[in-house]
């Protein structure tokens, strides 16, 4: 009896002590960082450039995963903000593209776009968007639903998805850019029916404006030893400068490039979404109450850069070189007005980039560019052909062969046998890796290789009958700048660091997998997993 008393009392007393750490450690606010076309080995390549207070300070003293990738294909903006704070893939969330075909309504769809809703802010249609194509929750949903609706949950990014699919059905508020001429902070009615006082105050502080300036590189441009030569072949540059090479007179460039378009496509656009972040937290009060908030901010300017210059070119580098500073304000703003130990930090990205084909050829390294409208002419005509009817391909994108069922009827033509025609006509062509059919994705169950990563991609509803594979390096896009999409380690090894409050110190290579964040944040705060997860916890980093 006394032995038993002593074990009840034991148990009652660890799991008391268990219930203080987590409610202890359980924090104020989280705050996930999602960069947009940031490859892992950012971190590690400009490693000496950092200073001590940005990337540094996340890895010192938070959680390096150096082994995090995306399980899925395609790799693109709005399927990997979706996927990072929903836990699972396209396969269940059901954004499998920035846009994608709709085979129901035969046209185009837009992963954020909703005619339902109103611009607010703005009369443009760049505020016609709401989260309603995402079809499962998101970790901050999870928290809303937990809290009462009393945790807050704000999303921003410069571009509209990188704002709303993170931050999911239930929140607050979500903010993105609206460059052209009006250089504002919008939002829709699905969120509220007029822009806050402090949105508006900020809109009109002329901030943005403010980042008309010229841009140099943050140092000396001699010490960027780790990227391309200055002025070369491989970069896209700028409407009106004859080279693309430092300086960057964006005051001078903005009319041929956009109005204030062109601060997207400079670090300032990260400046700038740092201000308006830091000025969100302040006016929402997030992180000020016992219920934990949730800010998701998502920074762009990163993926425009990357795709206008390339992954090896001294703007990238001093990009992320002026990131880390903005990293660095934001843990600063947050010790200071949330408290040291009161917030949790994620950082990762949402794709990462492929070295520029052109350049990679010029170093005898295989790479390429593929014509989708010729590769589109010649396999329609190959199945008019073959078939004898015309129409039997509704549409050919994101890599993608959609069928006319109303046509493949009338014809008598069978899904299956139009499957492995295709399939086998299209691994004949040049530039082709793989391909594979809705039949053989449907029908089994892939765990390793570019299988799986296409069935965790595939929607059984939204996604086409045939997807092909390109070569490796080998892409649809300008000869100047770099791209994403594919399931190569270029594009799926991502960073993800996880710093503050219930986050230990240390570092591991085991595999992690971008579906894996929300379910920890979530066992983080004890909450529900978001509906759809298929990810799992990262224990190495919760457990004792």
């Amino acid at each position: 009896m006394k032995y038993t008393f002593i074990l009840v009392f034991s148990f009652l007393f660890s799991f008391q002590l268990f219930a203080q750490k987590s409610s202890e450690e359980k924090p104020n606010l989280v705050v996930g960082i999602v960069v947009d076309q940031m490859r892992y080995d950012y971190l590690t390549r400009f490693w000496e450039h950092y200073s001590n207070d940005g990337f540094k300070r996340l890895i010192r003293d938070g959680y390096n995963f150096k082994n995090n990738h995306f399980n899925y294909v395609p790799t693109y903006t709005g399927p990997g903000h979706t996927s990072v704070w929903t836990g699972t893939s396209p396969m269940n969330h059901g954004i499998i593209g920035n846009s994608w075909f709709n085979k129901f309504e035969n046209q185009f769809v837009y992963c954020a776009g909703d005619e339902s809703v109103n611009p607010v802010g703005t009369t443009d249609d760049a505020g016609k968007m709401s989260p309603h194509r995402m079809k499962t929750t998101s970790v901050a949903d999870e928290n809303r639903l937990f809290t009462q609706m009393k945790g807050k949950t704000i999303g921003i990014g410069l571009k509209d998805r990188g704002a709303i699919l993170p931050a999911g059905h239930t929140a607050n508020a979500a903010y993105w850019f609206h460059g052209r001429d009006e250089g504002k902070w919008i939002s829709s009615s699905f969120y509220m029916d007029e822009l806050p006082q402090w949105v508006k105050d900020f809109n009109d502080s002329n901030k943005a404006e403010s980042y008309f300036k010229v841009w140099n590189p943050l140092y000396d441009i001699k010490t960027y030893a780790e990227s391309g030569v200055d002025i070369n072949d491989f970069e896209g540059g700028f409407k009106g400068k004859a080279t693309a090479s430092f300086p960057y007179d964006l005051k001078e460039l903005k009319n041929d490039n956009g109005n204030y378009e062109i601060i997207k496509i400079s670090p300032f656009g990260s400046d700038l979404t740092t201000d308006f972040a830091l000025a969100a937290i302040e006016a929402e009060s997030l992180g000020q109450d016992e219920y934990t908030d949730f800010l998701t901010l998502s920074y762009s300017s990163t993926d425009y850069l990357g795709h206008n210059f390339g992954v090896n070119s001294k703007e990238v580098q001093d990009a992320y070189l002026r990131l880390d500073l903005n990293i660095a304000q934001v843990i600063d703003y947050l010790d200071e007005n949330v408290g040291e130990g009161n917030y949790t930090i994620f950082l990762t990205a949402d794709h990462g980039a492929v070295d520029v084909p052109a350049y990679l050829q010029s170093v005898n390294i295989p790479g390429g560019y593929f014509n989708d409208v010729v590769f589109t002419e010649k396999l329609e005509n190959f199945v008019s052909e073959e078939f004898g009817e015309d129409g039997l391909i509704m549409n050919v994108s994101n890599g993608q062969v959609f069928f006319d069922y109303d046509k493949m009827k009338e014809a008598g033509v069978e899904a299956e046998n139009l499957e492995k025609t295709i399939a086998a006509y299209i691994l004949k062509q040049e530039q082709i890796d793989k391909v594979i059919t809705r039949s053989e994705l449907t029908a089994g169950s892939y765990t390793t290789g570019i299988q799986a990563l296409l069935q965790n991609g595939f929607n059984q509803r939204r996604s086409g009958d045939v997807l092909f594979v390109l070569n490796p390096a080998t892409i649809t896009y300008s000869r100047t700048g770099s791209t994403h999409g594919s399931g190569l380690t270029y594009d799926t090894h991502a960073p993800l660091i996880f710093y503050g409050a219930g986050v230990k110190q240390g570092s591991t290579t085991q595999r992690s997998e971008i579906t894996d964040i929300a379910p920890t944040v979530s066992a983080l705060l004890g909450i529900a997993f978001p509906n759809g997860t298929s990810g799992k916890p990262l224990f190495m980093m919760l457990d004792e």
